[in-house]
């Protein structure tokens, strides 16, 4: 018996419509330079029933050249707003801390704490004495010829260390309350001594203190490589 060939259909087209970007919503100003999305809240509950949070919004980290000129050192122009939040049993009336923010700074190698960049060099003196005219028939020489030669040699030495994490404080400051906040603005951190790439993140400490205890709460923002 003959078997008729089974027919196989064509595969089906799919236009694949391009995508356009969305035009910037009318009334909503454009990003900031160097913006950086923070990460989500932190959150920390304590023994004794209070929940504290630390969050960070419109952070800004961007790359400045250093007054300096100088190819080791690195400077950059920060912002942002870091916001604390206390939460407990009311009987214990108003909280109160400190809130700490700052920017940790990351070198791949390090000079700050290493001899630099040394010139190295050594020089001396050879003397030496020959003996001229001398034959067979007599052992005594007929004259000598004194010699002085000078040796000089150079070297450039460079001490690198492995690279090292910078921290650099902005602030740190005594609260009563439940709703402490830090508001920073174009504010420039500095360092000398980085060489190769670098990185930059914030962070922010918030503590909680009794006369019995203290809880404290630790955020770090985004790495960014700059």
């Amino acid at each position: 018996m003959a078997t008729a060939p089974s027919a196989v259909a064509d595969p089906e087209v799919v236009a694949i419509e391009p995508v356009v970007a969305e035009a910037p919503l009318e009334g909503v100003p454009p990003p900031p330079d160097g913006a950086v999305v923070s990460p989500p809240p932190r959150t920390l509950t304590t023994p004794d029933g209070w929940t504290l949070t630390l969050a960070a919004k419109d952070e800004t980290q961007v790359a400045s050249a250093p007054l300096t000129t100088a190819l080791s050192s690195r400077e950059y122009v920060v912002g942002g707003t870091f916001n604390g939040s206390l939460d407990g049993p009311s009987s214990d009336g108003d909280p109160g801390g400190t809130i700490e923010v700052g920017y940790q700074i990351g070198c791949g190698i390090d000079m700050s704490t290493s001899n630099g960049v040394t010139l190295a060099g050594t020089a001396g003196l050879n003397s030496s004495i020959g003996i001229l005219g001398t034959d067979v028939a007599s052992p005594l020489p007929e004259g000598i010829l004194p010699g002085v030669g000078a040796n000089i040699g150079g070297g450039v030495t460079v001490g690198l260390k492995p690279g090292i994490i910078n921290t650099v404080p902005v602030t740190k400051k005594e609260f009563e309350g439940s709703e402490p906040w830090v508001m920073i603005s174009n504010f420039h951190v500095k360092i000398d001594g980085c060489v190769g790439e670098s990185f930059i993140r914030s962070y922010a400490f918030l503590t909680r203190s009794t006369r019995m205890s203290d809880a404290i709460l630790a955020y770090y923002g985004e790495t960014k490589v700059v």
